[in-house]
């Protein structure tokens, strides 16, 4: 089965954290974007296999994001 999750990425002093929106226990740091999205990735499969190894339910995912833009 092919879950999608939602990912959210913030520029950080050493580079960037990436975050899980639905599960904001999966959290990680890389030094660019392109290496905090692989971390975030094999964050989120050592968490699914350590949730089912527990017996835990995964949350759902499939949020969506979108921005929202005002003048200030």
């Amino acid at each position: 089965m092919v879950k999608s999750f939602t990912a959210k990425y913030t520029k950080i002093s050493s580079g960037y954290m990436g975050q899980l929106v639905e599960w904001p226990e999966v959290i990680t740091e890389g030094k660019d974007i392109e290496e905090c999205r692989e971390m975030l990735r094999d964050a989120l499969k050592e968490m699914i296999k350590a949730y089912k190894q527990q017996g835990k339910e995964i949350p759902a995912g499939g949020d969506l994001l979108e921005q929202v833009l005002v003048e200030a």
